[in-house]
């Protein structure tokens, strides 16, 4: 008969084994955010007196402090992913240009990633930057990604190089309504510059809208299935984390995007997950909303993904493989 201390070894070493297995499978599937290239840290804007687009190249500013402060008086800094939005592109830079102008006189700016499109849409940008919406030199700094990160990766440089006091991310599709910014800003304002806080746009209180009736049954049900694994693994107290309408004040920006891995559809939930473990306030804020055609997720493919990144990225912060600290 195997002893109690046999049975120990014997169940000890299994689990160790299997252990070992978990992590170095985690670690396989890990992500690293790939390096930026020299290029990408530089900008194109739209020249003086709106005579055309400018052919030189203007460095981003340097954010190597990670200062508190804003520069050039800027307030909000938009940044919008874009990975070929030729089509969708002006309805939401309409809205968007025409609150800010008219709530932020020239206290504001718009960084357009391009993530590595290939319809022209940085040309595009600029050309309605310039010939459509007249505006000034350094008002839309367009960005070009040398290859395709993914919706975090684009949302993530944007971010770091913006100039404003807050900086927000929104989908170039226009789904969100622009104007409720304003609930966001207000949300936050009150934390002092030296406090992380974020706010984000929610769209929980709309589940018996028409826009999520009119859904597809699997898009429904693939929606739900990602909540329920979000709840899960932890986030329980956010009810929508996918919402691409995002605030942070430059602490949380500082706090948070310096450290994330996940360059895919699921960064939202690291960046929640990184603000819920460094303790930074987060306000939901029901926004208005409405589905927009032109989607580029693949259903079945990329919530599979998704999924799977979820799972990966939840363990590998309790397993110590991703950091959040320097």
């Amino acid at each position: 008969m195997v002893n109690n201390t046999g049975l120990f070894v014997y169940f000890g070493s299994g689990l160790f084994v299997t252990l070992s297995f978990v992590y170095s499978v985690i670690i396989f599937f890990s992500h690293k955010p790939r390096a930026i290239h020299d290029s990408e840290l530089y900008y194109e804007t739209v020249l003086l007196n709106n005579k055309g687009i400018d052919p030189i190249k203007y460095r981003l500013p340097d954010h190597s402090k990670e200062s508190l402060n804003p520069l050039d008086n800027i307030k909000v800094s938009l940044v919008i992913p874009c990975y070929n939005e030729i089509k969708r592109l002006k309805i939401m830079l309409d809205e968007a240009i025409g609150y800010l102008q008219e709530n932020y006189d020239s206290e504001w700016e718009i960084i357009i990633v391009d993530d590595g499109s290939s319809d022209g849409t940085a040309d595009y940008s600029l050309e309605l930057a310039n010939e459509v919406f007249k505006l000034k030199p350094g008002q839309i700094r367009v960005v070009k990604l040398v290859k395709n990160r993914g919706k975090g990766g684009a949302v993530a440089h944007g971010l770091k190089f913006i100039r404003g006091e807050f900086g927000i991310f929104a989908d170039a599709d226009g789904a969100s309504k622009f104007s409720d910014l304003s609930k966001l800003v207000q949300s936050i304002s009150s934390f002092p510059k030296e406090t992380g806080a974020i706010a984000i746009g929610s769209r929980a209180h709309m589940v018996t809208s028409d826009a999520v009736v009119k859904r597809s049954l699997i898009r429904n049900f693939l929606m739900y299935s990602l909540h329920t694994l979000v709840f899960i693994f932890g986030i329980r107290e956010i009810k929508d984390t996918q919402c691409g309408f995002k605030l942070f004040n430059r602490k949380a920006i500082w706090e948070i995007f310096p450290y994330l891995h996940t360059e895919g559809w699921i960064f939202d939930v690291e960046v929640l997950i990184i603000a819920i473990r460094k303790k930074i306030p987060i306000k939901e804020v029901p926004i208005s909303w409405h589905e927009v055609d032109g989607s580029k997720v693949d259903l079945a493919r990329d919530s599979i993904n998704m999924a799977i990144d979820l799972v990966i990225t939840r363990l590998a912060y309790i397993l110590g493989i991703y950091r959040d600290t320097k």
